[in-house]
């Protein structure tokens, strides 16, 4: 059964995000209607209005995706009142959650840029349980205090790869304004180069639209990755009666914690935004997945060791 879970999600993320780059691939072989070099923001308009949104079957099949995926994922980490996971797992998760809210995303923005990101990603991480699943059964995993803590830090992954795409995309967007504001040497030597990259960051929303939902991403994530530390402290004294445990995963959580704070801080008193933001979101994303995700590889993989 689980075989055909991991066929079938594969082959829907698969399928939809080789339909959607063929689409942006046709989009921007399409010639333009019309040509205006010293207006790039002119030049922009018949790309834009060529790309859609992402169409209703196709919003229907990630639907049905997200639906395969979650159940693979209780199949695999739940097996008979027991739990298994490890750092595929948790990409495997993180993804599929990541997947989701850019399904919720995309009824309210145009987001085939982000869609043409997390798909393949979604696709490829639903499938690492396959090639890495020596990891250990959590005998504790029916506590209703482990089952909330699981469930938060989950969600604040997700929220949290999610926002580190948009800010990858915000970075690729803010590099095409500067060049665009060069010479005219240097416009035409971006155009013509990156046509597929241009044409791609066509597709997404204005500058300041994605900045606002970056960083509404990143509260709500904050948020949670606050619960995550509180019911981990909570779960730890109930488990072997010490509220906190100065371990690896402990201390790139809690860095994480102290960065995503201090940008939240930072754009609350001083407007703080721009390149060293985005590059500060995506630092503190690396720290939060060296807190799980890469000690856990280093422990499976490499060291061959299955720990808590």
């Amino acid at each position: 059964m689980d075989i055909v879970l991991y066929a079938l999600t594969a082959l829907l993320y698969g399928g939809l995000a080789v339909a959607g780059w063929r689409s942006h691939r046709h989009a921007a072989a399409r010639p333009m209607l019309e040509s205006v070099p010293p207006m790039p923001a002119a030049a922009r308009i018949p790309v834009a209005s060529a790309a859609s949104g992402m169409s209703t079957p196709g919003r229907a099949l990630l639907f049905v995706a997200l639906l395969a995926h979650g159940v693979l994922l209780h199949a695999t980490i739940f097996p008979q009142n027991a739990m298994v996971f490890g750092f595929a797992f948790a990409l495997s998760a993180m993804f599929w959650l990541g997947a989701g809210i850019y399904w919720i995303e995309s009824f309210f923005f145009p987001l085939d840029g982000l869609r043409l990101l997390v798909l393949p990603l979604a696709c490829i991480a639903s499938l690492l349980p396959l090639a890495f699943n020596g990891v250990r059964v959590l005998p504790y995993a029916a506590a209703p205090m482990f089952k909330l803590h699981f469930l938060i830090a989950n969600i604040a992954y997700g929220l949290f790869a999610i926002a580190a795409l948009h800010a990858i995309l915000m970075l690729l967007v803010e590099r095409r304004l500067h060049a665009m504001r060069g010479g005219l040497a240097q416009r035409h030597a971006a155009a013509a180069g990156n046509g597929w990259l241009s044409s791609w960051l066509d597709t997404l929303p204005p500058l300041l639209t994605l900045e606002k939902l970056l960083f509404r991403l990143i509260g709500a994530g904050f948020v949670l990755l606050t619960l995550t530390l509180v019911s981990g402290i909570l779960f730890s004294e109930q488990l072997v009666d010490r509220a906190l445990r100065l371990d690896h995963k402990t201390v790139f959580a809690i860095l994480s914690w102290v960065m995503f704070g201090a940008l939240l801080t930072a754009r609350k008193v001083s407007g703080w935004r721009g390149r060293a933001a985005l590059r500060w979101v995506l630092a503190s994303f690396v720290a939060l997945l060296l807190a799980y995700v890469g000690s856990r590889f280093v422990f499976e993989v490499l060291l061959h060791r299955a720990v808590v």
